[in-house]
């Protein structure tokens, strides 16, 4: 029996039952197998996929969408991975043709590698932004920030449902309501009684990744990345806009090291939702 053209092969949703399909994909490509992060992705957004007739995928990627069921207001596309042995031959280009089209008028948005960059700008989407992936160990130096922070409870939820709408332009409680069951660590900064800002730690291999970091200011990032660090063995990770200078100094002044750059790309907009000044690092660049 002839083996099937990769254009005829159909592309479908992905359900949880992919997981280790989705964690085999992303070691074929050199990645960590980031089972935890594939299954809150599947979870919270809508996962896309080409079946290898020979087992396993071909090529994948997520979407996580926000704001009203009926009428997203924004999409994060994320993890668009093709099999090294079908790579360059348009599995990815036709996936994500397939992912914009099925999207129809939503806005898209997505982290690019300077490897994934070209294929999106011949897609359409716009570089609008860039975030610097730092890592390393945090050690305390200097003045400790003075901006009180705790372990947050179910009670904070709806202070921290208004403050990350607020920052990040539109709703995200489906992936706010999950941090507790998928991150070790949810806390919040407090100033007279107030939630002023928020961050988790999520585990992923052997560190610690931060994010969301959604904070009044500066300030209160530090204090919430010197919270974060004091109860983890492990490296912390995170995805910081560059415009935070001021944040990303003082972050490598403590331990980390930039490892990368990727591209903030946006289609069907000219620039993101919300306050910028605000957010400093999203969940996953793989969900915004």
């Amino acid at each position: 029996m002839p083996t099937p053209s990769l254009a005829s092969l159909p592309i479908r949703r992905l359900t949880l039952r992919d997981l280790a399909a989705c964690a085999d994909l992303s070691e074929d490509r050199g990645w960590p197998r980031e089972e935890h992060k594939w299954g809150f992705l599947l979870t919270a957004g809508k996962g896309y996929g080409i079946d290898d007739p020979g087992g396993g995928l071909v090529s994948a990627c997520v979407v996580t969408e926000y704001g009203p069921q009926e009428r997203p207001a924004l999409a994060a596309i994320g993890m668009v991975l093709v099999a090294a042995q079908h790579s360059r031959q348009g599995v990815g280009r036709r996936l994500m043709r397939h992912v914009v089209s099925e999207m129809g008028t939503t806005p898209l948005t997505l982290h690019a590698t300077p490897y994934g960059r070209p294929l999106y700008e011949e897609l359409g989407f716009k570089v609008t932004g860039r975030a610097e992936m730092v890592c390393g160990r945090f050690t305390p130096d200097g003045p400790q920030p003075t901006v009180a922070t705790r372990a947050a409870t179910a009670e904070d939820l709806s202070a921290i449902l208004r403050l990350d709408e607020q920052a990040f332009g539109t709703d995200r409680t489906h992936i706010i309501t999950r941090l507790p069951a998928f991150a070790d660590q949810l806390r919040v900064a407090e100033e007279d009684g107030r939630i002023i800002g928020y961050a988790s730690a999520w585990p992923n291999m052997d560190t610690h990744v931060v994010g969301p970091l959604i904070a009044r200011d500066t300030s209160v990032a530090q204090a919430l990345i010197t919270s974060l660090a004091a109860h983890t063995d492990r490296p912390l990770r995170t995805d910081i806009d560059v415009r935070h200078t001021e944040l990303l100094a003082w972050v490598k002044g403590r331990g980390l090291a930039s490892v990368a750059f990727n591209s903030v790309m946006t289609y069907g907009i000219t620039e993101l939702p919300g306050d910028w000044s605000r957010r400093f690092a999203p969940v996953t660049v793989a969900a915004g």
